[in-house]
């Protein structure tokens, strides 16, 4: 079962997460911050992992903790249920069109974490969601997934749209990367004999 639950309590927020890399992208996401509970819906729906995040934060400040502990309660769940990560894919990449938006990601789950981020806002928020706290969420999926991430805009006037492309193109990499493989037979992905 490719599944897990991390709980995660600091000073600053109270998060739970589940997910299931084997689901098909059922997904329930409450963080109190609403446009990023919509992007961590598509980050379920087009990995078909399912997803479930409670998040309780000092969202009276702003909403940096959250979405970055987020991410990492996320990166964290992740390694967990991904085990020793025999007979998976391991890499994933995508190309992914939204209306004016167009964004790529490639991604490889080598427990060596490094994010490449070339992707800029037109617009400093998305309605009251500040646009530098897409790349927080992605830095802390990435350094406690144990993720080499990288995301690059193509082109893009809206920052919705971008945004959304970001967090779309990543989970169907992602839902590439975790998937098995059949043909290697629960073998490591891998010539050093560890990931």
């Amino acid at each position: 079962m490719r599944q897990a639950t991390i709980t995660r309590n600091t000073a600053e927020t109270e998060i739970s997460v589940t997910l299931n890399l084997d689901g098909t992208g059922v997904y329930s996401n409450e963080t109190g911050v609403g446009f990023f509970d919509h992007m961590l819906d598509q980050l379920s729906r087009h990995s078909l992992i399912d997803l479930t995040v409670r998040a309780k934060g000092d969202l009276h400040i702003d909403d940096h903790h959250t979405v970055e502990d987020t991410g990492i309660a996320i990166g964290q769940a992740l390694v967990r249920a991904l085990g020793d990560k025999r007979g998976i894919r391991r890499y994933g990449h995508f190309v992914l069109a939204m209306d004016d938006a167009q964004v790529a990601c490639a991604l490889d789950l080598s427990a060596r974490p490094y994010l490449v981020w070339n992707l800029d806002f037109p617009t400093a928020k998305i309605g009251a969601f500040d646009t530098e706290l897409v790349r927080e969420f992605f830095q802390a999926l990435a350094t406690h997934g144990g993720i080499t991430l990288h995301v690059d805009k193509v082109h893009g006037i809206n920052s919705h749209h971008i945004a959304e492309a970001a967090f779309k193109a990543v989970a169907r990499a992602l839902r590439m990367a975790v998937e098995p493989d059949a043909r290697m037979g629960g073998a490591l992905p891998s010539t050093k004999g560890a990931l």
